[in-house]
């Protein structure tokens, strides 16, 4: 009977190489893209990450790829997504990173400990970024917050005489 020594080897090897990698390492992305529209459309997008850092500036409808981990011990990034057009309310959405399936259930079956605590909480694949779309509906705004804009209720006394023939009956 001869001996395949190659099959062998691979199934000797095989179970080293699960137990030195990750199944979110393996399979995931250390960006995703994430789509960003409004409505009304046109409105200008400002993306900011945890420390307040712009990371990006446009138009929507537009998209965006998003590095899910800063690269330190599970350092998951979040971001703060404000979509403002003039003459609208602005809206500001939180996208966040949570644990994938891969990190959960691959790492029970195929990475172990060393997927769970060593390889998958350095490089971001683990996270999947919620929500994957942003979509902002932006309200119409009402009165403007500017002094020009306000009313004040005063006595006939407290106007000069020379405005008072100035002032219109309102009925």
């Amino acid at each position: 009977m001869k001996i395949n020594y190659k099959f062998l080897l691979t199934l000797l090897i095989s179970p080293i190489f699960f137990l030195v990698t990750s199944c979110a390492t393996i399979v995931g992305d250390a960006s995703q893209n994430i789509g960003i529209r409004s409505n009304p459309a046109d409105a200008k997008v400002s993306i900011t990450d945890e420390r307040g850092l712009q990371v990006f500036s446009g138009m929507t409808p537009t998209s965006v790829t998003l590095n899910k981990s800063d690269g330190s011990y599970f350092g998951g990034i979040d971001y703060m997504v404000e979509v403002s057009k003039p003459g609208y309310q602005s809206a500001v959405i939180s996208v966040t990173p949570s644990l994938n399936g891969w990190y959960m259930g691959g790492n029970l079956i195929f990475g172990g400990i060393i997927g769970w605590l060593i390889v998958d909480p350095f490089n971001g694949k683990m996270y999947t970024l919620n929500p994957k779309e942003v979509s902002a509906n932006l309200s119409k705004q009402v009165a403007k917050n500017d002094s020009e804009l306000s009313l004040e209720i005063k006595l006939i006394e407290e106007i000069p005489e020379d405005l008072r023939d100035k002032l219109v009956a309102v009925n």
